[in-house]
């Protein structure tokens, strides 16, 4: 179980209480009409006095944040590439949470996916209470400025771009940390945000050329499968996800969901849900309601209810991976 004092105390998010008035359009092959809210590119503060215990290396020339159980190498670990939202590899608050897996004996590796180009605004996360009607006018001005430089950003971060980024980090941890693979029997994942639909995309076993970006011109010829690259999976509030994304999928998956949740629509789950059933991977869905998308990572919370939520969540996530 998790430590009862870190999963509630801070309970997090990149998300803002109202999805529906941060929602920022975009126009991915995923889901059309639906991209990032701020919930998937700013923190929620940091916890007083926390902060990441890991450090910073490389694993196959990518960025990566490492965090190692306190026992380690002498106990037994298993790898867990923890994937995230867009605010990425320096969000504090994703390496605190990459901290809390940690600690429960999972050596966990947080790469830079996005490969140097953080989202634009990730950095802090500003909240002001009844602003003044200029400082409204100024907001929707930066508001709009910010969502063009959003979608640029999310049109450089595509499947085939994030895919062969995430195969050199599994590659170079296969030899880097081959104990842990070893002692799990492969590789495990969670991914929230933008990080679930990753997880999703690594759990499936899928025509080469798909994970590249191509189309599969004549399956009779003679297709090259690969994946699935990982073991299992844990995906909180995934964004971006559409119904192709769960062709092809192999590893056993749990997910935690949002009430309705316009990032992670019902339509999408209900669907998910059916196909994994169809095909026999076995899988796990539960809906949270009262929280923001997004409160699955640490951060503040004055909703106690949100806090308990996050805690759950995070238990949950965890009992599956221990399982699998």
């Amino acid at each position: 179980m998790a430590d009862p004092e870190i999963a509630t105390k801070a309970p997090e998010s990149d998300a803002t209480e109202e999805t529906t008035a941060t929602l920022i359009p975009g126009d991915t092959p995923a889901q059309k009409g639906a991209s990032l809210g701020e919930h998937c590119v700013t923190d929620r503060p940091t916890p007083f006095g926390a902060g990441p215990s890991g450090e910073m290396t490389q694993l196959g020339g990518i960025d990566c944040y490492i965090s190692k159980p306190a026992n380690y190498p002498h106990a037994p670990s298993k790898l867990l590439l923890y994937l995230s939202s867009g605010t990425g590899l320096h969000s504090e608050n994703s390496q605190i949470q990459a901290d809390l897996y940690a600690r429960e004996g999972y050596l966990v590796v947080l790469p830079d996916m996005f490969n140097n180009d953080p989202i634009p605004g990730s950095a802090t996360y500003e909240e002001e209470k009844d602003p003044s009607w200029i400082e409204q006018v100024k907001m929707r001005l930066a508001d709009t400025s910010k969502s063009f430089l959003i979608d640029m950003w999310l049109a450089r971060q595509t499947p085939e771009k994030v895919l062969p980024i995430l195969h050199k980090v599994i590659d170079a941890a296969k030899d880097e940390f081959a104990d842990a693979v070893a002692n799990g029997g492969g590789i495990y994942s969670v991914g929230y945000c933008f990080g679930g639909r990753m997880t999703l995309l690594l759990a499936g076993e899928k025509p080469d050329t798909v994970a590249w970006g191509q189309q599969v011109k004549d399956e009779e010829a003679g297709v090259v499968k690969k994946g699935p690259y990982i073991k299992t999976g844990a995906i909180a509030h995934a964004t971006l996800v559409g119904k192709e994304d769960f062709e092809g999928t192999k590893s056993p998956l749990a997910f935690i969901c949002v009430e309705n949740d316009q990032l992670f629509d019902e339509e999408v789950r209900e669907y998910g849900e059916k196909y994994l059933k169809e095909h026999n991977v076995e899988n796990e869905f539960k809906t949270y309601s009262g929280v923001p998308h997004g409160f699955g990572v640490v951060g503040e919370y004055e909703d106690a209810e949100i806090k308990t939520a996050q805690a759950e969540a995070f238990d949950q996530m965890l009992a599956w991976l221990k399982t699998h």
